[in-house]
């Protein structure tokens, strides 16, 4: 694993990338409020992409300063403009590195991260190769969600009804190759035995499909 540093405008993003022999695609990972690349959860998942043969850039999408003022306003976390842009940085980063630059992009996205990676996919059609939302709020995407391109997996929790339901409207909204799988007994963050677990193989699978080889 390496240190990453993302220069996104005035701020600084620090990032986590790994690499694994042979790899066949990359994922950035887009994570919601009060998480960052440090989450176990996301560095779990990561790992399972890793040991499927995906490289991951795991990177804070807000600077410790904004991380701290969202903490206390919410003002950050919702801002979906904000956190797209954030990944269409970390998005050139990946294509102007050498270790990276030959690799399909794909965003996976987390909660407000799950609306931001479909609205950068929109704004940079021709580089993301599929999407994968995790307990997400694709909803948040609003006029994006009909222009978005890249094969798009949406990942609820059987027990996160109200989430399920923004989800299932998304869906409906979306005209790209799109999936819905719902992990039964699962609640918003996966905590449930073996749940994160379907996640990570879900979502590995369907980038593995979607990003391998183009």
């Amino acid at each position: 694993m390496s240190e990453a540093q993302i220069h996104a405008g005035r701020a600084v993003l620090s990032g986590n990338l790994n690499i694994p022999k042979g790899a066949r695609g990359i994922v950035l990972f887009a994570h919601g409020s009060g998480s960052s690349r440090l989450s176990p959860r996301n560095q779990f998942v990561a790992r399972i992409m890793n040991d499927g043969g995906l490289a991951t850039l795991l990177f804070d999408l807000l600077t410790p300063e904004e991380e701290t003022i969202d903490m206390q306003s919410r003002e950050h976390r919702f801002n979906i403009h904000l956190l797209a842009k954030r990944l269409a940085h970390a998005t050139g980063w990946a294509k102007q590195e050498k270790q990276t630059s030959n690799l399909r992009i794909g965003y996976f996205g987390s909660s407000t991260g799950g609306a931001a990676a479909l609205v950068a996919a929109v704004d940079a059609p021709d580089d993301i190769g599929a999407v994968v939302s995790r307990g997400g709020r694709p909803d948040l995407a609003d006029d994006a969600l009909p222009k978005v391109q890249a094969p798009t997996l949406l990942i609820v929790g059987g027990n996160d009804d109200i989430v399920l339901e923004l989800n299932e409207q998304a869906r409906d909204r979306m005209c790209c190759e799109v999936g819905l799988e719902i992990i039964p007994g699962a609640t918003h963050l996966f905590e449930e035995p073996g749940a994160l677990e379907q996640v990570a193989r879900l979502a590995s699978d369907w980038f593995l499909r979607h990003l391998d080889g183009k």
